[in-house]
């Protein structure tokens, strides 16, 4: 499965220190395996699945979409953020 990250994405990423990119890199292998386990949004975010894991004793969500062959990885942050950032 090829994994597309979207700039959003990747910024958030390049800010996580070395401790933090460990639980990020393991959700993004269990979302890899099964791409369904995310929660499914509705209304102005159709279409968008988001995990939701923690890091360092912190909710964090990762927003992708899928399809048979390519995983976008969309957004990377903390609950309070996350929808407010996607909407945009």
């Amino acid at each position: 499965m090829n994994i597309v990250q979207s700039p959003y994405f990747r910024r958030a990423c390049r800010k996580l220190h070395h401790d933090q990119a460990r639980p990020v890199n393991d959700a993004i292998k269990h979302i890899v395996s099964d791409p369904a386990c995310g929660e499914e949004k509705k209304a102005d975010l159709a279409g968008v699945r988001v995990y939701k894991f923690r890091v360092l004793d912190q909710q964090c969500l990762l927003a992708y979409e899928y399809d048979e062959r390519t995983l976008f990885l969309l957004a990377l942050s903390v609950h309070e953020n996350c929808y407010r950032d996607l909407k945009r």
